[in-house]
């Protein structure tokens, strides 16, 4: 299993899409959207969002759909840098899929805390997170609320059901759009998933950002009191994500089909993962770079 890292010029380069023509974009934690040439490996700047772009997909005629953790659900066009807001009243947009129809599924992490507080959302389990849907016509309604800090949003290949990861549980819950049930795609996954998405196999794919962690399942389990203290606490004594490289592929019963770790000192927290073509690429919250891996 080969496994290369590609440099960006800026940190978090936390999800990845791949274009039709084969460039790879990004977006950094300094705002900047980057198209990558895979081959060459240059990184070119082509927007700024003027916030914290996150989850990143792909819209008719070139143009990208943003997740902004702080400005909203965001239209870019990368030829000429320009920014649309398509959706806001959130304050923690963070992934999103889109359908064949022009509908929108995309999740609002938390109402409590924000980007900068996301250590908290996992440990105080505020379960105040959202999976929101945008009509082609405008029109956003909420589709579920209630989740626990929700992040990665995919479809399933025939858009039977729309999944969204549920960070703080371990779980990818699954909203059947027919009939509006919820259940779960997978629950008990070895670690806390952030995005995810629909890779060309049909096969969703999550990002496993860091290994289950025993102290900080049993402080879930504590009193709010705790929980609060505990995300009070200077950052370098609090618990911190494990160094992994991990991403997991289920199809659209659950079932596990691929589960892909690499050892690598050169990169760690995967939270973007997308297949194109029989390689996963991967994002991190951390790393100013992407990654490929080729099975």
């Amino acid at each position: 299993m080969d496994f290369r890292v590609i440099k960006v010029p800026g940190h978090g380069a936390e999800d990845v899409v791949v274009a039709p023509g084969g460039a790879v974009f990004t977006g950094t934690e300094d705002g900047v959207i980057h198209r990558v040439d895979p081959s060459s490996g240059q990184a070119r700047a082509v927007a700024d969002t003027g916030g914290r772009p996150l989850g990143i997909e792909l819209l008719p005629g070139g143009r990208l759909l943003v997740c902004d953790a702080r400005r909203g659900l965001l239209s870019v066009d990368p030829s000429d840098g320009s920014v649309e807001a398509l959706a806001g009243d959130m304050l923690f947009c963070n992934n999103a899929a889109v359908a064949t129809d022009g509908t929108f599924y995309f999740s609002d992490s938390s109402t409590v805390h924000p980007i900068d507080r996301w250590k908290a959302e996992v440990v105080e389990q505020t379960r105040t997170g959202r999976l929101l849907r945008r009509t082609p016509d405008g029109t956003v309604t909420v589709l579920r609320d209630g989740l626990n800090f929700a992040n990665g949003v995919a479809l399933a290949s025939d858009e039977s059901f729309v999944a969204v990861a549920e960070t703080a549980a371990r779980t990818v819950a699954r909203h059947w759009l027919a009939d509006g049930r919820d259940d779960f795609l997978v629950e008990d996954l070895p670690g806390y998933p952030d995005n995810i998405a629909r890779g060309s196999d049909g096969l969703i794919w999550v990002s496993i950002a860091s290994p289950k962690d025993p102290t900080v399942e049993r402080i879930q389990r504590g009193p709010m009191w705790i929980r609060r203290g505990v995300t009070r606490i200077p950052d370098p004594l609090q618990p911190a994500p494990k160094r992994t490289i991990r991403v997991q592929a289920y199809d659209n019963e659950g079932k596990l089909i691929h589960d892909l770790s690499v050892d690598s000192p050169d990169y760690h927290m995967v939270t973007g993962v997308r297949e194109h073509e029989g390689r996963v690429w991967v994002g991190s919250l951390h790393e100013p770079a992407i990654a490929v891996i080729t099975p």
